[in-house]
């Protein structure tokens, strides 16, 4: 899949771009997102400063080698990313070679000596072209930091190579007044470039809003911004959310401490609670790791909206965890043992640890609660923190299931899970057909699937029956057993094709060829087969509960 160009513009500078920029590239990476950061505000450079603390090796080169490659006639796009050494995969590219926390002493005079009109004339465009096909090739999200203002640098940036704008603004009239002219000037250059990208669509993020002191009067401002930038809405924004209700989700507020220096507060700030600057810069980077979509979502339940796309491109550890009552851990047990069976990666829940409630991402994509009587408190918070954390409108990424004892009554559920579909299940009869209901539901498995299934659980029961309690001889005792093993360790790994295969090999060594008896089938032998068909039968009778 192609990835995305977005570009973080400012008209002013001094309004927190690069920090804004600096920080939804750490979280995008740390959601699971390939990420490129480049540093394109090439007058007054500084994006690398943000990243120096994990950058194993200095950038050798930067934006300004791509230029002056191009005048010395490379034609073919070279490699300019250093790592950041953050969770995830995060590249930089900076201005230009770098030294200690500062550029190369020869940046400046290299950088004055670009003439980007006349490098256009001489066909940049098309190299800048080649650039950008291999970003979009080997990143999900390549972030910009714009040259503030209009100037060549930044209609490059505004221009040419973003699909999306992030346009960052505080609270005066000198950002105000042309925010939107800025945006409607890029359209109009956009379509004048030989490449088929469509209108711009653009996030305003009002940055810097100090609304602990001066509540009233940021209150005020934040309505007139979003009265002024409403037209930045018109092509995303789903109807039925206002753009002063998305402003509110899209400011990021002035906090003293995070104002000196280059820092990344979403470093320290894990996780941040929601009068905390990374609060807000989560959900900056929900709306672009979400491409600008499902803002209905975000208007109603925004930490919903954040860990979807925290986990959109996750990779859980578990499909399922269990959280259980004590009195029920048994058989919990014996569904997670279930699950396991039919491929579904289960373990308990510690929902009695208190330090759950600290981690900052799930190790599992579902969770199933089960009940007996009531939700215990534990099972409370845990099913109140994954929904909150979790779930999407239609609950489509992650699930949440509640399996009731019979006579638990729905009804006295806490509200939010009485609109959930509930199974029942029986305490002491072990839970085959809850956990073939659940795999199905998380594996996502069409019910004409599991008909083969049937068919060969059908025909080992069958082939076990058969084994008689006499066999004719030593060697086809040790067959026999071989088999009935392989058969208990291919339904143990759920290959139903080995299982098969294996079936039809043990009806011919079940039959006698002779007369006379031989050997008598051990006790041992005689408990395998119980074993294995008790599991044969639990599993056929599942398909038909």
């Amino acid at each position: 899949m192609t990835g995305t160009v977005i570009t973080f513009y400012s008209y002013k500078g001094g309004v927190g771009r690069s920090f804004t920029m600096a920080n939804t590239a750490v979280l995008l990476a740390r959601w699971g997102y390939r990420v490129l950061a480049v540093d394109w505000d090439l007058e007054a450079p500084g994006l690398h400063l943000y990243f120096d603390p994990y950058l194993p090796e200095k950038p050798r080169s930067g934006v300004v080698d791509i230029a002056h490659e191009f005048l010395a006639g490379v034609r073919t796009p070279g490699p300019h990313e250093v790592r950041v050494a953050v969770d995830g995969v995060l590249d930089l590219i900076a201005a230009g070679r770098t030294g200690e926390r500062r550029l190369d002493g020869s940046y400046s005079r290299r950088m004055q000596a670009i003439d980007w009109e006349d490098l256009y004339r001489r066909g940049f465009a098309a190299h800048l072209e080649a650039y950008r096909e291999e970003w979009t090739a080997k990143y999900d999200f390549v972030l910009i930091d714009s040259r503030t203002g209009v100037s060549d640098i930044a209609g490059i940036c505004t221009a040419q190579l973003p699909d999306r704008l992030v346009v960052v603004f505080t609270a005066n009239d000198q950002n105000l007044n042309e925010v939107v002219d800025i945006v409607g000037l890029a359209d109009k250059a956009r379509d004048r470039l030989p490449y088929d990208r469509p209108r711009h669509q653009v996030l305003p993020v009002l940055s810097r809003l100090d609304n602990r002191v001066e509540y009233e009067r940021a209150e005020g401002w934040q309505k007139k911004c979003a009265e002024v930038v409403t037209p930045l809405f018109g092509n995303w924004l789903i109807k039925g959310v206002t753009p002063e209700q998305m402003m509110r989700h899209l400011t990021v507020p002035y906090i003293s401490y995070w104002s000196f220096g280059e820092l990344l507060p979403v470093v320290a700030e894990q996780p941040p609670s929601s009068d905390q600057i990374s609060f807000a810069l989560e959900t900056v980077a929900a709306v672009i790791a979400q491409e600008f979509d499902r803002t209905d979502l975000l208007a109603d339940n925004r930490d919903a909206y954040v860990a979807a796309a925290r986990s959109r491109r996750r990779e859980f550890d578990l499909d399922l965890l269990v959280s259980s009552p004590r009195a029920l851990w048994r058989t919990a047990t014996e569904l997670i043992t279930e699950l396991s069976l039919l491929g579904v990666r289960a373990e308990h829940s510690l929902s009695g640890d208190p330090g759950i409630l600290d981690q900052t991402s799930d190790p599992a994509q579902h969770l199933c609660l089960l009940v007996d009587g009531r939700l215990s408190r534990w099972q409370l918070t845990e099913a109140e923190r994954f929904a909150r954390r979790a779930l999407g409108p239609d609950g489509a990424e992650r699930r949440l299931f509640c399996l009731l004892t019979h006579g638990t009554v729905p009804e006295l559920l806490p509200g939010f899970l009485q609109n959930f579909q509930h199974s029942e299940f029986e305490p002491g009869v072990r839970p085959v057909r809850v956990a073939r209901e659940l795999r199905d539901v998380i594996k996502a498995v069409p019910a004409t699937e599991t008909e083969p299934d049937q068919e060969v659980l059908q025909a080992v029961e069958a082939a076990l029956r058969a084994v008689p309690e006499q066999l004719p001889s030593l060697g086809r005792l040790a067959l026999v057993t071989e088999t009935v093993q392989g058969m208990a360790a291919a339904l143990d790994e759920g290959d139903m094709d080995m299982l098969r295969d294996l079936t039809a090999d043990l009806l011919p060594l079940s039959k006698s060829h002779r007369k006379g008896i031989v050997v008598v089938v051990p006790e041992r032998l005689r408990a395998e087969v119980s074993g294995l068909l008790a599991r044969i039968e639990r599993r056929v009778n599942a398909f038909t509960d």
